[in-house]
């Protein structure tokens, strides 16, 4: 099966733009590494939570919205060399493709797939 990359994060709304372009430059990277297939998703219907919820998770504040994204790996041995080829690739520093978002209250993971459909 699979190997799964999971983020979610709290991007200002004003940067919709900016975020989109630095997904869009990273997704690149990802493919070139290994990568199947790089999902990005914009809040839409993203409810409030009395004990957890994404907007907790993130810790939302006014004026951002949750995004919901993941890698798609063939294997987690795939993921494990690639993200060590991507961290070190100058095309994903900080000067080169900032993140337009406060990257400290993103939460993610890597995930076996244990069934798709």
């Amino acid at each position: 099966m699979n190997y799964l990359d999971g983020f979610v994060a709290a991007v200002p709304l004003a940067n919709k733009a900016a975020f989109l372009k630095h997904a869009t430059d990273a997704a690149v990277l990802f493919k070139e590494y290994g990568a199947l297939s790089v999902v990005e998703s914009w809040g839409d219907d993203v409810a409030d939570g009395k004990l957890t919820s994404f907007p907790m998770a993130v810790k939302l504040e006014a004026g951002e919205v949750v995004v919901f994204s993941w890698i798609q790996w063939p294997s987690k041995a795939v993921r494990d060399g690639a993200w060590e080829k991507i961290m070190a690739d100058p095309r994903m520093n900080a000067e080169n493709n900032p993140m337009p978002f406060d990257g400290k209250r993103m939460v993610y993971g890597g995930f076996q797939v244990i069934m798709a459909a």
